[in-house]
């Protein structure tokens, strides 16, 4: 006797499906493959063939001159830099803010909860920030102003909050009674227990930091001091200058720099991608079991 399942036809859709979810990946694959190409390919080879799949002659001259330049580097150095300082603060407050808000008998944490969601819907605008920065005497040139512009998210305190509260009671009961405090059973208790949840996290603010140009274009006038994506911009806005100034020679001056955009582009997400697949494993758990409540 046959099983249902061999008895079962395939119908279109079991082929469409498929077919157009490997066009649309297709799709969206191919401008960064094509980005990586443009990279590898030489002035001369462009002009001929603007569309390429693989260069004849591959050539390290574009990424020789972005290092040459000196200011990827820089750029590099500052923003692992603002990591490096922001990045435990950034945790500690989410996590601190977020275990104190999934208590039951916190006072007044409803309040204080909804209070600061406010923050996530309207934001009171760069001026007044500006200002605030200002007063403090973090402005002009101090990467403290940048770090403590966006310290903390609160999308992210809530993705946390809610794998917080999802934990078991009566783990934190037990520990009480043996005598723990509220940051023994954080930190002992807790924590162990949160690690998808922390890299979901730790993931999205190394992101957010790797991509931050705004803050730092506000805040920070002195060049050595630019993180990587304030750099890629200026060396884009570098390269697109450069091409109206070659008058007759445009075309050249155009494909040129374009190898040095999608080189910087290169530069700047290898790094992320990089690092993604070590937090990988618990990326989908984090997110699944912080969006639930």
């Amino acid at each position: 006797m046959k099983s249902t399942k061999s008895l079962k036809r395939k119908t279109i859709g079991d082929y469409l499906i498929p077919t157009i979810l490997i066009i649309w990946g297709l799709i969206v694959l191919f401008p960064f493959f094509s980005v990586i190409v443009i990279s590898f390919t030489s002035e001369s080879e462009y002009i001929k063939t603007p569309l390429l799949f693989f260069p004849k002659e591959p050539t390290l001259a574009s990424y020789r001159q972005i290092f040459e330049d000196g200011r990827i580097a820089s750029g590099y150095f500052t923003t692992f830099k603002l990591l490096a300082m922001s990045l435990p603060l950034s945790l500690f407050l989410t996590t601190s803010f977020a275990y104190g808000m999934s208590r039951k008998n916190f006072p007044g944490r409803k309040f204080i909860f909804y209070f600061v969601l406010i923050a996530m819907i309207f934001d009171g605008g760069i001026i007044p920030l500006y200002m605030l920065m200002k007063d403090i005497h973090l402005v002009p040139n101090n990467l403290w102003a940048v770090v403590l512009a966006n310290t903390v998210s609160t999308f992210y305190m809530i993705l946390m909050h809610n794998f917080f509260k999802a934990l078991p009671d009566s783990l934190m009961e037990s520990a009480r009674i043996d005598g723990a405090g509220e940051w023994r059973i954080l930190t002992r208790i807790v924590l162990p227990l949160s690690a998808p949840v922390i890299a979901t996290i730790t993931l999205f603010y190394t992101v957010d930091r790797w991509n931050e140009w705004f803050n730092p274009m506000i805040f920070l006038q002195k060049g050595y001091l630019h993180p990587l994506q304030l750099v890629l911009r200026s060396i884009v806005i570098d390269a697109q200058i450069d091409t109206l100034k070659t008058g007759d020679t445009i075309e050249l001056a155009s494909n040129f720099a374009m190898g040095v955009k999608t080189a910087a582009i290169i530069c700047t997400m290898l790094p992320v991608m990089l690092f993604f697949p070590f937090l990988q494993k618990h990326f989908v758990k984090g997110i699944m079991v912080g969006a639930v409540k």
